[in-house]
């Protein structure tokens, strides 16, 4: 078992940057692939990126490629999300999630999720 928390949401104005961070606990981080995905007020959740167990790839959406930046610190057991630029399309309430697939590239990947951080972009 995994427990994944999230940190770091809040309230951002257009074009501001905002970084979150997925602390892991109760067993190796190392084995999993991780992500990060968001669900908006009114629609499905989605990935948003993902990270091999390595760092070695990563994988990005289409509407944050260039602006979001997925990383992992497996010897602090935490994944992060840099977010740049952000748009109020942003606004979700993000998830992160770990898995022993490959890559997490559904919400079917996911063995394991965090409670969630709101992230609000202001326009």
């Amino acid at each position: 078992q995994v427990q994944l928390v999230e940190s770091g949401g809040g309230l951002v104005q257009a074009g501001g940057s905002r970084r979150l961070s997925c602390a892991a606990s109760g067993r190796t981080f190392s084995p999993y692939a991780m992500g990060w995905f968001r669900q908006a007020p009114g629609k499905e959740r989605e990935i948003v990126a993902a990270i091999v167990r390595t760092g070695g790839s990563t994988y990005y959406a289409d509407s944050v490629k260039g602006r979001f930046t997925i990383s992992r610190d497996n010897a602090k057991n935490t994944v992060y999300l840099q977010m740049n630029s952000l748009k109020p399309e942003d606004t979700a309430v993000y998830y992160c999630a770990a898995g022993f697939a490959f890559i997490l590239a559904a919400e079917t990947d996911a063995d394991y999720w965090g409670q969630g951080t709101q992230v609000t972009v202001s326009s």
